[in-house]
C-alpha cells in the first residue's frame, strides 16, 4: 500500500508538472499554431517532394553491442579506402544525415547506424539506463564489424559526437592509428545541465532537482505519456520547430521529418538516456584528438548545444576548424544542408591526404606524424596577420 501510495504521488505530480508546463507553452504558442498550420500549405517548400526515410545501401547487417542489444548497420560502398562512420543524436536516427548521405554517395565507403534505443535497432529492458559509455562500446563494435581495417573519419552529431568522445577515453589507440578525421556538429564535451533551452530562469533552476522523479515516473507509465505525446502533434511540431532550426522559415516538410523521428523516440528510452546526457563531462577525452583532423560545425542559433559549447571544443583543440551556420538550429546539417556539406567534403579531402602520408610513413610514427602536422596547423592559424610567414611555418 505504501509502496502504491508513493507511486501514485510520483505519477500525480510529473502529471502536474507536465500540465503546468504543457498549458504554460500552450499559453505562449497558441497564436503560432494558427500561422503555423497555414504556413504548412501556402510557404513554398523545396523539400515538399523529398524522400525522407531509408535510402539505399550496397548492404545491411545488425551488429550485436557488448551490452546485448541489436544495432541496425547499413553501408554504401566507394572508391576510397576510407571509411566514413556517422553517429547521430538524441530522439532521431541514421536519418539525421541524409542529405550528407545523398551527396557524398558511393564518394567514400560509408557506415550509418542507429543508436540503442533509436529508429530500427533494439532497446535496453524497460527501466534500464542507458549510458555513453554503452554508446563508445556500441560504436567500437559497429566499426570492429564494418571497417576492421583502413583508416577512418568519425562524424557525430550531437550526442553522437559525445559517443565519439567516450570511444576516445575508451580506446585512444585508435585514434593514434587509425582515426584520421573527427567531425563533431552541434555537439559538447559536457555541462548541459547549464543550458537553458531558450527557457525561463526558474524552470532551469528546478530542472536538475526534478531530474530523478521525471526519470522515474516514466518507466511507470511510458505507454500513457507515449499516447499523450502523439495526441499532442501540433505543440510537438511546434516544439521540434523552436529547438530544432534557427531560421525565420525552415521547411516544414523538414520539421515534420524531425518530428517523426523524435516521437518514435519511446518516453521509456528518452528517459533512460537523460542522465547520462546531463552527467556528460569529457573535455579530457579531447585529448585523444590532438592528431587527427578535427572540423567543427554550430548554428549560431543553437538552442540545445549552443554555440558556446563548439568554441569550447576548438579552444582544447586549438588547431580544429570551426564552421558557424548564420540561423542554424540543432539540427543545421538539415536546415542549411548545403553549408555543412561544403564543409564537410572539405574536411574529408584534408583527412583523406593525412590517410595518403600515414600509408606512407610507417605506422608506429604515423600517430606523432599527425600531432607535428596539427601543431603547424595551429601556428598557421594563430599567426597574427601582419607575422612574417617564417613565424608560421
Amino acid at each position: 500500500m505504501t509502496e502504491n501510495r508513493s507511486r501514485r504521488r510520483r505519477v500525480g505530480l510529473v502529471g502536474a508538472l507536465v500540465g503546468a508546463a504543457a498549458a504554460g507553452i500552450a499559453a505562449g504558442v497558441a497564436a503560432e499554431r494558427y500561422l503555423v498550420r497555414r504556413s504548412r500549405g501556402t510557404l513554398e517548400d523545396p523539400y515538399t517532394d523529398e524522400s525522407f526515410g531509408r535510402l539505399p545501401f550496397d548492404s545491411s547487417r545488425t551488429v550485436t553491442t557488448p551490452d546485448d542489444v541489436d544495432v541496425h548497420v547499413e553501408v554504401i560502398g566507394g572508391p576510397s579506402e576510407l571509411t566514413v562512420v556517422f553517429v547521430h543524436g538524441f530522439c532521431l536516427d541514421m536519418g539525421t544525415f541524409h542529405f550528407q548521405r545523398v551527396a557524398l554517395d558511393h564518394r567514400y565507403r560509408m557506415v550509418f547506424y542507429d543508436q540503442p534505443g533509436h529508429g530500427r535497432s533494439g532497446k535496453l529492458p524497460p527501466g534500464t539506463e542507458y549510458s555513453l559509455d554503452m554508446l563508445g562500446r556500441t560504436l567500437a563494435q559497429v566499426i570492429e564489424e564494418t571497417a576492421p581495417e583502413g583508416p577512418i573519419v568519425l562524424v557525430g552529431h550531437s550526442m553522437g559526437g559525445m559517443a565519439i568522445m567516450a570511444l576516445a577515453e575508451q580506446r585512444p589507440q585508435l585514434f593514434e592509428r587509425r582515426v584520421v578525421g573527427v567531425a563533431l556538429i552541434s555537439s559538447s564535451t559536457g555541462r548541459l545541465s547549464e543550458v537553458s533551452f531558450g527557457l525561463p530562469d526558474f524552470v532551469t533552476r528546478i530542472r536538475r532537482p526534478l531530474m530523478p522523479v521525471l526519470t522515474s515516473a516514466t518507466r511507470l507509465t511510458p505507454r500513457v505519456l507515449d499516447r499523450a505525446r502523439r495526441a499532442s502533434s501540433d505543440l510537438a511540431w511546434l516544439l521540434t520547430r523552436r529547438y530544432g532550426f534557427g531560421g525565420a522559415n525552415p521547411s516544414a516538410a523538414l520539421i515534420s521529418y524531425v518530428e517523426r523521428m523524435n516521437s518514435t523516440t519511446s518516453m521509456d528510452v528518452i528517459a533512460g538516456y537523460l542522465g547520462t546526457l546531463f552527467a556528460h563531462g569529457r573535455a579530457a577525452a579531447l585529448e585523444a584528438l590532438q592528431g587527427v583532423e578535427v572540423l567543427v560545425v554550430s548554428g549560431e542559433k543553437d538552442m540545445l548545444t549552443p554555440l558556446a559549447h563548439s568554441e569550447e571544443i576548438c579552444r582544447l583543440l586549438p588547431g580544429a576548424e570551426l564552421v558557424v551556420v548564420p540561423d542554424g538550429g540543432h539540427v543545421v546539417l538539415l536546415e542549411f544542408a548545403e553549408e555543412v556539406n561544403d564543409a564537410l567534403a572539405e574536411f574529408l579531402l584534408r583527412a583523406e591526404r593525412i590517410a595518403e602520408s600515414d600509408r606512407e610513413s610507417d605506422r608506429t610514427e604515423a600517430g606523432e606524424a599527425r600531432r607535428l602536422r596539427r601543431h603547424k596547423l595551429f601556428r598557421r592559424r594563430s599567426k597574427p596577420a601582419d607575422a612574417p610567414e617564417d613565424l608560421a611555418s
